[in-house]
């Protein structure tokens, strides 16, 4: 039995990790979509590189996109360059660093100016990686990464290391899967999606976000709070979420069979 979507107040409610998501929709009105990478349209993998351009999904991409007159975009925790990488551009909107950098359907592009303090957190990464093989250290510029999936022993010291450099630093912690980041403050992928919200060609339609790490829940939040909701992928857990979907290959399948309803 899946739990009310609703707080009494009327905001979305947390769903409890044994409940049941039902899969989304195939035919929505007119939806805005707000897609993760990794986890979502990407498979993990075991260092951020390994992750490579698909066909099949740069022509879901680029075949959504065309749909829904434009209304796609990728939010991500990795750079926008990162982003068309692996996308190979097939998204003219995205986000990049949890909202750090924004670019719009036009080209033009937001990039947040980084703390000072993304320094001393890349150099202190640097300095525990390099006693302990398998750590990969991502210099973003506004953001320090620490991933740990080549070393998961080490998730206890390096989740304590980045909690105690966010209190020190003031910059904010943003945990994943087994990625630990401290970022400039001020946005997340929440921050982002309004913000694409209040422009073309996204303005008045629902958004819908798929996204399967706790950085996402910022975006299920949001799409909510503007009449949507949010689709996570992956095994269930406690989410404000409302819908559900195994893994990338039924993220995929999802997206090509959606259809706007008129």
């Amino acid at each position: 039995m899946r739990t009310s979507n609703l707080n009494t107040d009327g905001a979305p409610a947390l769903v409890d990790a044994l409940s049941y998501l039902p899969p989304p929709p195939v035919q929505l009105q007119r939806p805005a979509l707000f897609l993760d990478m990794d986890g979502v349209l990407a498979p993990l993998a075991a260092t951020p590189d390994a992750v490579v351009p698909d066909a099949r999904r740069t022509a879901v991409l680029r075949q959504l996109t065309a749909r829904l007159d434009g209304r796609v975009a990728i939010l991500s925790g990795r750079t926008i360059a990162e982003i068309d990488r692996i996308a190979e551009s097939a998204s003219a909107s995205a986000s990049g660093v949890h909202g750090l950098e924004r670019r719009r359907a036009d080209g033009s592009l937001d990039h947040a100016a980084a703390a000072p303090a993304v320094r001393e957190a890349v150099a202190a990464f640097e300095r525990f990686a390099q006693e302990r093989p398998g750590m990969i250290v991502e210099d973003k510029a506004v953001s320090a990464g620490l991933h740990y999936r080549g070393a998961p022993t080490e998730a206890v010291a390096a989740e304590a290391l980045a909690r105690s450099l966010a209190a020190e630093t003031g910059l904010a912690l943003q945990s994943g899967h087994l990625v630990v980041e401290l970022k400039t403050p001020g946005t997340d992928k929440g921050t982002a999606l309004k913000a694409f919200m209040l422009e073309p060609p996204f303005a008045g339609a629902i958004p819908v976000m798929l996204g399967d790490d706790l950085t996402d829940e910022d975006g299920f939040r949001a799409a909510a709070d503007l009449g949507g909701f949010g689709v996570l992928i992956g095994a269930p857990r406690r989410t404000a979420a409302t819908c559900g979907l195994p893994d990338v290959d039924a993220v995929l399948a999802w997206l090509e069979a959606l259809e706007e309803c008129p």
